[in-house]
Formats: C-alpha cells, structure tokens, sequence
C-alpha cells in the first residue's frame, strides 16, 4: 500500500440507507452484513418488483411495518417505504497501484461538506473514475448522510483512506502519476487543455478555501474553469462534474 501517514484503521461500521434506488444497490452489492429492512406497508417500496426480488434473500430481516409506526420511527425522511440497516467497510486502504495500467483517481482535499461529499460520489461514479481519496483528518467522512446523497455510487465507487495528503501525492508522483489541481485561478491552464487520461489524480479542495498551499505545491498543473456570469465560483461538486466528464470524454475520443 502507500503508506500515508498514520492511517487510521478501518474497521466495519453500522449505517442506514433510504429510499428505493439507496436501498436496491446496498441489497444487490451481497457485500454488507444487513441488520434489518424495514418496509412501509402498501408503499412504493412494497410494491416495487426489483426490492421484492431482493427481499426474498433476507426474509429473516425484513419488518413490514404499518404506515403509522413507519411514521413515527423515521418521521420526515423521504423513503419511499425503505431503510436498510447494514454493517460494512466503505472506505478501504489505497492499494499500490504499481503496474503500468492508466487510471485516474479523484481526491478531495478538505471537502468538510457532507451534502458535497455524496454529490462528488455520485458524480465520480456516473463519470467512471476509477477512485475516490478521502483524507482520514480534515474533511468530511463517510456518514448515513453522505451515503443518502450519493444515491447508491458508494456501492460501486472505490473509496479510499488517507493519513497524509502531501506524502500520498510525492508517492503517486513516484509512480508516474501526473498530479492535477482543480483551482480558480487566473495562472492556471483551462481545464479543457489539460490531459486527463494515463495515470493521473486529480485534487480537488473546498468551497471556502480551495486545495491548501502544500497540496497544491505538489500538484504539475493547475486546471481552471472561467466563470461567465456575477458568480465567482462553481459549487465544488459541479466543477466535479466538468473536469471529470472532460476527463470520460478524452478517454472516449482517443479509443
């Protein structure tokens, strides 16, 4: 593995999920220790044919409860008639990556909100990235509510852990990484005229701050995207979502 710095250990954790497209991906994964499942009676989720095929292979788990008491026991949340409680391991340690295969990682340095973090799972997984980073200090982690927003992704979507941001990165670098930041900045190349394919980590930072100095000192370009309107800057989920489609799309283009 690379070896960040003090990593902490990761150990299985208890979460919940809701809704119906949430709860089909975590039954479907046969990956997760499932807890319980709690339908809603003559809901959506009762009705719906891929959940009751599902269902099937958890009979033992599976409570069907009235709609007052599903009520009362989840409140506001917007279901559909489902959650799932589950036991597993979502963050997993960087592995090596040794060989010579092109692979294109994404890492969010200091992402510290929760609903930014799922949209980034999310869109990383539509986008085909082969990878998140997650640092283990300074940003936000893996929570129900970081799942809920991601829709399912985490299931699909590698997700790593980190100790040390810098170090990871001189490592990867040593590999025959290509490191690029995403910034607004007026120094930087347009994100359009950067390559993304071959091996390449791509490192995001907050709204409020952007990537800190010591990361983006070990960063080899700076990609930007100009903004047109009175706003200076994209939220950092859909400035996500521009780089990383560029990145499918040079891949697309040069098969």
């Amino acid at each position: 593995m690379l070896r960040c710095v003090k990593p902490q250990r990761i150990a299985p954790q208890t979460y919940r999920i809701y809704g119906l497209n949430g709860a089909q991906e975590v039954l479907n994964a046969g990956c997760y220790s499932i807890n319980y499942i709690d339908i809603k009676s003559r809901s959506a989720a009762e009705k719906d044919q891929n959940i009751s095929r599902l269902l099937s292979n958890y009979n033992s788990k599976v409570n069907i409860l009235n709609a007052d008491k599903f009520v009362i026991k989840y409140n506001d949340l917007r279901t559909q008639g489902i959650m799932v409680s589950f036991d597993g391991k979502i963050k997993k340690q960087l592995p090596q990556f040794d060989d010579d295969k092109d692979i294109g990682l994404l890492l969010g340095d200091q992402i510290t909100d929760p609903q930014n973090l799922g949209q980034i799972i999310r869109t990383a997984e539509c986008s085909g990235i082969d990878g998140l980073i997650i640092p283990d200090r300074g940003s936000a982690q893996i929570t129900d509510s970081v799942l809920q927003v991601s829709q399912g992704a985490f299931v699909s979507l590698p997700i790593y852990n980190c100790g040390n941001v810098q170090q990871a990165l001189q490592q990867f670098k040593n590999k025959g990484f290509w490191i690029v930041g995403v910034e607004n900045d007026s120094s930087g190349k347009l994100w359009h005229e950067i390559d993304y394919s071959g091996k390449v980590i791509i490192v995001i930072g907050s709204e409020g701050k952007g990537i800190r100095k010591l990361v983006k000192q070990n960063c080899d370009f700076i990609a930007t995207i100009p903004m047109q309107g009175k706003i200076n800057s994209l939220n950092v989920s859909a400035a996500v979502s521009a780089i990383l489609f560029e990145r499918q799309r040079q891949i697309s283009t040069k098969v």
